[in-house]
């Protein structure tokens, strides 16, 4: 939620606004999805990670549509944190001395949330009030690529996303998860009473890929590619939940290392897709190692094996399935061909 001071500045919505969001994964390896209301003036109706655009309360980052205001950062960050708080009541704020999940009773929280989205009070200054020694918990955030809308779109955004996860059950590692919260304190997400948000629920990484696949819920293409990536490490077919707490960090031990591989690494892709051609289906076919015309000519780029199939919808995007390039080749030469 931008302050009243962000407001006031005219917006140029074809330059893209920075934004970031969050993969939050509960000790269970569910994501949380908030399903946005349907009169938002972006994504509609639609299922999203949490998360929002920068505000001035966040720190100075560079003016939209300057080069370095791509690159994560301490903004970024924070934004994240403090959207995630606004949007679904979860607060990922630690005790700098303790090193301890600053604790809050349903009262404080859903009193905060609110006074922060009306502008009542920054973040910085609520997380004071609750806990003096309270900072967001801005270290465990691990960049999973960045997002850079397509120039066509009428509103454009600059999105870093991260992956945050919660410990599992007796969580005794301590490198990938904050070990100052137990499976038994997690706090439930809801929904900020139908301002920007109607509902706020963790499920498996798969479940949400399928409801998407049966068009039971709207989901944009970097969802349904992250998710994919969540399901395949962090889920088994079939097996009974919860998962012993010594399989879960393996997985997402592997998730992380995969998230550090490639080149460039998934931490540091940005991909703004665009289309290569169509399947016969009718769904573009959508490219995802094009970085987005402000990047143009940089060494930043995304992932070039694979591709982003989906039909966009009034309603939005529908039919949205990751593919590998090399399978879908040979419709590209026929898009060609009938140029």
């Amino acid at each position: 939620m931008a302050s009243s001071d962000d407001k006031k500045q005219a917006v140029d919505y074809k330059i893209p606004r920075p934004s970031s969001s969050i993969i939050l994964v509960s000790p269970q390896n569910e994501v949380l999805l908030l399903h946005r209301v349907k009169t938002s003036s972006s994504f509609p109706s639609a299922h999203v990670f949490p998360g929002g655009n920068i505000s001035s309360q966040d720190g100075d980052f560079p003016p939209a549509g300057h080069p370095d205001s791509h690159d994560d950062g301490a903004y970024y960050r924070k934004a994240a944190i403090r959207e995630m708080f606004e949007e679904s009541g979860i607060l990922l704020a630690k005790n700098k001395s303790t090193g301890q999940l600053v604790k809050l009773s349903p009262t404080e929280r859903e009193e905060g949330r609110h006074a922060i989205h009306k502008n009542e009070i920054t973040f910085d200054q609520w997380l004071k009030r609750v806990d003096a020694d309270a900072v967001a918990d801005t270290e465990m955030l691990i960049p999973f690529s960045h997002w850079i809308t397509p120039a066509i779109n009428a509103r454009r955004f600059t999105t870093q996303m991260y992956i945050y996860f919660l410990p599992p059950a007796s969580d005794t590692t301590g490198d990938i998860a904050n070990p100052g919260l137990s499976s038994e304190e997690v706090q439930a997400p809801t929904s900020d009473g139908g301002l920007e948000i109607t509902e706020a629920q963790f499920l498996p990484a798969s479940e949400w890929l399928r409801r998407a696949k049966m068009d039971d819920i709207i989901m944009f293409p970097p969802q349904v590619l992250l998710l994919s990536f969540v399901a395949q490490f962090l889920e088994r077919a079939g097996e009974k939940i919860p998962i012993p707490a010594a399989e879960s960090y393996k997985r997402r031990k592997e998730l992380i290392e995969f998230i550090h591989s490639g080149d460039p690494a998934w931490s540091h892709k940005f991909i703004s897709p665009r289309p290569l051609g169509s399947m016969p289906d009718g769904r573009l076919i959508m490219d995802l190692n094009y970085p987005g015309q402000e990047l143009e000519g940089t060494d930043k780029r995304g992932d070039p094996e694979r591709v982003i199939l989906v039909k966009f919808k009034k309603e939005g995007p529908r039919g949205v399935e990751v593919r590998w390039l090399s399978e879908v080749k040979p419709h590209l030469q026929d898009h060609k061909s009938s140029l």
